[in-house]
Formats: structure tokens, sequence, C-alpha cells
């Protein structure tokens, strides 16, 4: 069982405090394990997804995601998949940020492609939106193209521009890839800086089975911040998003680059955060199987005591981190769920 921690959240229910002693503030929950791109790091190139009946329908994610508010997480993300590929998603966003107006909630965000901003970014900053995360690993269009097998870069552009004329701060989110945008990742981060937005560059995770080797794109990030020192000065800085990421001040751009890196430094003693699938499956680590069921939990039930409880149980269990490895003797993945499963 969880520990009840001395000060409580505003509704008076126990906080989650996990075995370490480390406060649960922050929820990713992923709404749809679709996506309208492959990415070749992140999928296999025939996806079979999940049957539509296995997901939480809208209104039970907005109960579980209810449930741990309640319990004292303070930022909430939304991922998938896509998550606005979702359909009707906008109902659940809407309908979730009026704890941004209660103060339950201090952030309602999402990571997300890009490839829906245009038509969502208004709406989403209407519900109290203020900060996304975009996936975007290279601003060459046919890289691009062929590294999502099928997305078109100029609508994903039009789609960041979409956000921030709607008053959105974005961050970049870029994976870092060998033989693919590491001579890339410089330029990138100097666009980025231009238009006011940090950056973040994240060390690919040996997450489901995907169509090639691992460490044929395996790129250490140390090495990264030993390529970019060359050109740049980078200064450590305190800033955080309530992420995993550590981040550096550029000095020529004046902008932050963030680097998160669960292979060459792992996170796991200041980590935060629990993910819940789109099936509501709550793991309480990324790099671990371990897992609860809480859809079976919300479904025994009208009344949230059983939900509540399976969350208890499942945070008592929260290992103190993840043994992420990629090498060329390992070659079947540390998690067999893909990253669209869990929520990116």
């Amino acid at each position: 069982m969880s520990i009840i921690a001395p000060l409580a959240p505003a509704v008076g229910k126990p906080a989650l405090i996990d075995p370490f002693q480390r406060a649960i503030t922050y929820l990713r929950v992923s709404v749809t394990d679709r996506c309208d791109f492959r990415c070749t790091y992140c999928m296999a190139e025939d996806m079979e997804f999940l049957p539509k009946r296995d997901l939480l329908t809208l209104e039970e994610l907005d109960r579980l995601s209810t449930a741990f508010i309640e319990r004292g997480v303070r930022r909430l993300r939304l991922t998938g998949g896509e998550p606005l590929v979702r359909r009707n998603v906008m109902s659940l966003i809407r309908s979730l940020s009026r704890h941004l107006k209660s103060g339950l909630l201090d952030e309602l965000t999402l990571t997300t492609n890009g490839s829906q901003l245009q038509r969502f970014a208004g709406e989403l900053a209407d519900c109290g939106v203020r900060r996304l995360n975009v996936s975007l690993d290279t601003l060459d269009p046919d890289k691009f193209r062929f590294i999502t097998r099928r997305g078109d870069l100029s609508v994903v552009l039009a789609g960041i521009e979409a956000a921030r004329a709607a008053g959105i701060k974005v961050k970049l989110n870029a994976v870092a890839l060998k033989n693919f945008n590491e001579g890339e990742l410089a330029f990138m981060m100097a666009w980025a800086h231009e238009r006011g937005m940090d950056m973040t560059v994240i060390e690919t995770m040996p997450l489901g089975e995907i169509d090639e080797d691992r460490t044929d794109r395996y790129l250490p990030l140390d090495l990264v911040r030993i390529r970019l020192a060359e050109r740049f000065t980078l200064r450590d800085i305190p800033y955080k998003t309530g992420g995993p990421a550590r981040y550096v001040e550029v000095a020529e751009t004046g902008g932050r680059l963030g680097f998160i890196t669960p292979m060459t430094h792992n996170f796991c003693e200041s980590c935060n955060r629990v993910r819940v699938t789109c099936t509501g499956t709550l793991f309480m680590c990324l790099g671990q199987e371990d897992a609860a069921d809480l859809r079976g939990a919300m479904r025994r039930s009208e009344g949230d005591e059983a939900l509540h409880q399976a969350i208890d149980e499942a945070i008592g269990r929260k290992p103190k981190g993840h043994d992420f490895v990629i090498d060329r003797a390992t070659k079947r993945p540390a998690v067999s769920r893909h990253m669209s499963v869990t929520g990116g």
C-alpha cells in the first residue's frame, strides 16, 4: 500500500507516495494507440492496433484522470499514439479543463506529432492548454517522410505555427538517431530557438518489436552534448517542466535545450510520474512490465472506491527505476509493448 503523505491534496484524499518517498504528481494518459504516422523507431510498418472495444471510453478516461487528480496529481499529459486522432477527443479535453479552473490541476497538456494542430490549436487554447510537446525528428521534408513513413512536414510546421498563433507554447521533442539526424540537431535547435521554442533531445528506448535493429540508430546523448559544446556555450540550469529532462541554456541562442537520457543517465531518482494506457493499464515505470488493471476496477462498480484501492496497491509497488539496455547481444526489446501502447 502507498504511504499517506502528511500533506493531503486539496480535496482531502491521501496523496500518492511511493515506497521511495517520491510524491506522484504527474500523470501521463494515453487516449489511443492509433497514430497517423508510423515512425520507424516507434512502430512496425504494419501495426496491429487494439480493438476499439478494449479502449477506455472518453468518460472512463475522465473518471480515471479525475481520481488521480483527487490524489494530488498536478500535471496531466494526454498522449497516444497520436491523441488528436481519437474521435471526439476535444470533449474529453474540455471536460478535464474544469480541474484547471478549480485549481486542482496546474497543467493540462499534450504530446502530439503536430499533424492535427491546424484543426485543433484554437480549441486547445480555449480549454486552457498552454503548452504542447511536438515530436519532430528532422526539418528535411524527404527525411521526415522516410522516418514517419507517411507524414508531410509542411502540415506539421503549419500546425506548430497555428499553436503558437493561438498562444500555446511549443517545445520540440527530437529523438537522436545515429546516421539520420545527428548532423541536424544543432540546426534544429537554432531553428527552434529563433522562434521562441525550447527543444529536447531524447535517446531512443528499447520498447516493442520494430522493423530495424535499434543499435543501428542508438545515439548516446553524452556524445550529442560533446558535439554541441564544440559550437555552442551550454550552461546547466535548474529549469524543470515536471518531466525528466535536464536543461541547459545556450548562450548563443538564448534558448533552452533539454536532454532526456533513459539509457546513459537514467532519471529515476526523482521520478514523480506514472502512465496509464488507453486500455486502463497503469504502468508505474516506463521500463518495467509490472502493471495494474484500472479498467477492471472502474467497471466493477459505479463508485471509485475499488479504483482508488487499485491505485494505492499499484503505487505501493512502484520500483526504484528501470534498466534499459541496447546492444548487439540484446536483440529483443527491454519491454515488449510499443511506445504507442504505453503512451509517448
